[in-house]
């Protein structure tokens, strides 16, 4: 069995997300938004490869006040449809949630997957995006070496979840993580279809995040974990070379990830982040 599965209590879990359940279409696609509201400017939050929408709920709700966040299930993941898709459809669904829910020129905000679909999103000549932080982008790629984690490991971690994990199962795989966030991770995982998760790691092998990140405009800060296998010293070093008008910060006691790993010194980075580029104009 390798198809998608969320359960009643899954489900339920978005009873205690204060945030409202928005629907926009890309093509024919069905995309699903977690929209937290409120009048500040619109920051739209693009997770990683195996992180539903409600997976990122804590950090929507500590950036609410300074950004409206927004969350994406991006698809094949969580409520959204399944469909194939490579960096530049995933820019699309980008471009559909801001028109299709009138946001203007949203900031982006990505983890991992997602921070990579930020940077084609942002570089994308007249792309409409008010700036970006990109957290801990994969920057593995042709003639730069494997992803640091192999997708046999992600699809043990899918059939695990289709099986039934628990918390404590996901625990022993991510000790550092808070209960809650070990607790959604069992209950939703399984809501991720493997057909989506294999193609975003070929992605991660077959498409050159440096080949899109000198052109992301400016404002943009680019974070990662100081102890990431994904982003090491070296590219971020070449990274800051690669875009001088970026800024390029690590989170100190991160890896991947990074809120998970860190949640106080992350968000409070990410905070920082948001409001340079929410200033810089």
């Amino acid at each position: 069995m390798t198809g998608r599965l969320l359960t009643q209590r899954a489900l339920a879990d978005l009873a205690d997300v204060p945030a409202t359940s928005r629907w926009v279409r890309s093509g024919a696609l069905r995309l699903h938004v977690l929209d937290y509201g409120g009048d500040a400017p619109p920051l739209l939050v693009l997770p990683g490869i195996t992180t539903p929408a409600v997976g990122m709920d804590f950090v929507a709700r500590e950036l609410t006040g300074l950004v409206r966040p927004l969350v994406l299930d991006t698809r094949g993941r969580g409520l959204s449809d399944d469909g194939p898709g490579d960096l530049d459809a995933h820019a699309d669904d980008v471009e559909a949630v801001a028109d299709g829910l009138g946001l203007g020129r949203p900031a982006l905000l990505g983890h991992s997957m997602g921070a990579r679909i930020a940077a084609v999103a942002a570089a994308r000549p007249g792309g409409a995006v008010r700036g970006t932080v990109l957290v801990d982008p994969p920057m593995s790629g042709p003639g730069r070496g494997p992803y640091p984690t192999p997708l046999a490991t992600f699809l043990d971690q899918l059939a695990q979840a289709r099986r039934g994990t628990t918390a404590e199962e996901v625990a022993r795989a991510w000790p550092r993580w808070p209960a809650r966030e070990q607790a959604l991770r069992a209950r939703w995982l399984a809501g991720c279809a493997e057909a989506a998760v294999t193609a975003a790691h070929a992605g991660f092998e077959r498409e050159d995040f440096f080949a899109t990140w000198p052109s992301v405009p400016a404002p943009s800060v680019l974070l990662y974990g100081a102890d990431s296998p994904v982003v090491t010293a070296d590219g971020a070093a070449e990274a800051a070379g690669a875009n001088p008008a970026a800024t390029v910060t690590a989170v100190p006691g991160a890896g991947h990830m990074v809120f998970w790993d860190t949640p106080p010194t992350a968000l409070a980075a990410t905070r920082t982040a948001l409001a340079k580029v929410l200033t810089d104009r």
